[in-house]
């Protein structure tokens, strides 16, 4: 069972039909452990009553908690969420919080992960950037994944260059990748966008979702697109996240092998599919399974 170390934001997502827990890495997390992986969420909250329902929230998800931890003074973070007419989500995210301020220590402390998870909106602060860095100097050999996750007006990519530059996985949306490439903000020749962004990232796989158009990825000199399955949105909070945590786990299976990116995107895209077509972004599975 892989372990996977996930570096990030906790908060509660303010819904308009109620109040969520949150944040692109304990999402991730909380797939992970769904998808026979071991994560351990790296991130803080405060020390407050939202801070101990988070801590509860999670125990009881299966999600270890171990490197969470309390912040003496900042409060554990919230974001306000609006949804659009197809359920599609903005943000507000207030700052300082918690999980601007990370403490790595116990996650030094712990065994050698297969994997280190981060977004970019947690090194909105110099502090995380520095706490990142260390987790990986200190677990070298891991699979560097990033889920770019720019959310207005944290955007900046600049500062971030040293850490990008380490990635082995990058995973980003359709928006993120125009963005990125540079030219027109309708472009849609996804296998161009990729080979420009392989570039920019050397060694890195490089995968993009595309909404209702499915996901694309690239590694190397391969290239390939799949369709997403019909699915009636709810809302689309925590979709991405769902679907970086199957990409991940289906990635780490392959052991060594040429992974089956074909079937890990389409397993990918089911599982963000499940969490889109349902309220926010840690449902239940039900009946659901993951077809690797």
């Amino acid at each position: 069972m892989p372990r996977v170390l996930c570096f990030g934001e906790v908060l509660w997502d303010l819904l308009p039909r109620g109040r969520f827990l949150g944040g692109a890495p304990l999402n991730v997390a909380y797939h992970l452990a769904r998808l026979d992986c071991a994560p351990t969420l790296v991130s803080a909250v405060g020390r407050d009553e939202l801070g101990r329902e988070a801590q509860a929230a999670m125990t009881s998800a299966g999600i270890d908690t171990a490197a969470v931890v309390p912040h003496p003074t900042l409060s554990t973070g919230t974001a306000e969420v609006r949804l659009d007419a197809g359920g599609h989500a903005s943000f507000t995210l207030p700052q300082p919080v918690a999980w601007d301020e990370i403490a790595v220590e116990v996650a030094l402390g712990q065994p050698a992960p297969a994997a280190i998870v981060f977004g970019t909106l947690a090194l909105r602060s110099p502090a995380n950037r520095i706490s990142l860095i260390r987790l990986l100097n200190a677990f070298p050999q891991a699979q560097v994944v990033c889920d770019l996750n720019l959310r207005p007006p944290f955007v900046d990519l600049v500062p971030l260059a040293s850490l990008l530059g380490r990635i082995t996985l990058l995973k980003l949306n359709a928006d993120e990748a125009r963005r990125l490439y540079g030219r027109s903000p309708d472009a849609a020749d996804w296998q161009d966008i990729s080979a420009v962004l392989s570039a920019r990232f050397p060694g890195a796989v490089v995968c993009i979702t595309l909404g209702d158009d499915g996901a694309c990825l690239r590694d190397g000199a391969i290239w390939l697109q799949v369709a997403a399955p019909p699915v009636t949105v709810r809302d689309t909070v925590g979709a991405g996240d769902a679907f970086t945590a199957a990409l991940v786990a289906g990635w780490l299976r392959a052991t060594g092998a040429q992974p089956d990116w074909p079937r890990i995107l389409r397993a990918a895209c089911a599982l963000g599919g499940l969490v889109a077509s349902q309220d926010g972004a840690q449902p239940a599975y039900g009946d659901f399974r993951v077809e690797w």
